[in-house]
């Protein structure tokens, strides 16, 4: 068992503390206005000029470069569309803090792997333009928690602890997103998760 993994089941296995008579106030975080974009004060970033694309089918008329949603921030900044950005936002909220919760002192950081570029699907010559390419997408690697444990894609998918939470994030994130792709995808896949915000008639597509 590796040191992050006896981190994790360490507190997962801790005694939980029967709870009080009267539940603690819990103080809500405001964010400021200044330095938010997208309309939501806990996306904090800036505006971009429109990005033309190299390549016929890329490019981005109103990008924004995020740095940190919800509190959590992003390993590095991130280049994606409104649309995009408040995706991950609801999937931090509504997905990857309550998957934590107090856990490691909770969701820190996310490592991105991938945001913005003009490139087709996983670099196939001749194949259609990435979401990637149209600032709809948003790759992550890796997760780190408050008390510095660092959860990877690649060698935490398959662990008995840090799996079990891998894969509550990735099924969280069907919904805000409408293509969710993981290690059981492809080989493309398996070191990270793809996110995007193409819509289909079906509904999301998660694998």
């Amino acid at each position: 068992m590796t040191s992050e993994t006896s981190t994790v089941a360490t507190a997962l296995a801790s005694p939980v503390p029967k709870p009080r008579p009267k539940a603690p106030v819990v103080t809500q975080v405001r964010y400021p206005r200044k330095g938010s974009v997208c309309g939501v004060n806990a996306i904090r970033g800036q505006r971009l000029k429109a990005i033309s694309g190299r390549i016929s089918g890329c490019g981005l008329k109103e990008p924004v470069q995020i740095t940190e949603v919800a509190g959590v921030t992003l390993s590095t900044p991130a280049v994606v569309d409104c649309t995009t950005a408040k995706a991950l936002h609801s999937w931090i909220e509504k997905g990857a803090k309550p998957t934590f919760g107090r856990l490691g002192g909770g969701i820190a950081q996310l490592d991105v792997a991938a945001s913005y570029a003009c490139r087709t699907r996983n670099n196939r010559p001749g194949a259609k333009i990435s979401e990637h390419g149209r600032g709809h997408a948003i790759d992550i690697s890796a997760v780190r928690l408050e008390n510095g444990t660092r959860m990877t894609v690649l060698k935490g998918w398959n662990d008995p602890v840090q799996g079990r939470l891998l894969r509550k994030l990735h099924r969280a994130a069907c919904g805000p997103f409408g293509t969710v792709l993981g290690p059981d995808s492809d080989v493309y896949h398996r070191d990270h998760f793809h996110f995007d915000t193409a819509r289909y008639r079906s509904g999301s597509y998660c694998r």
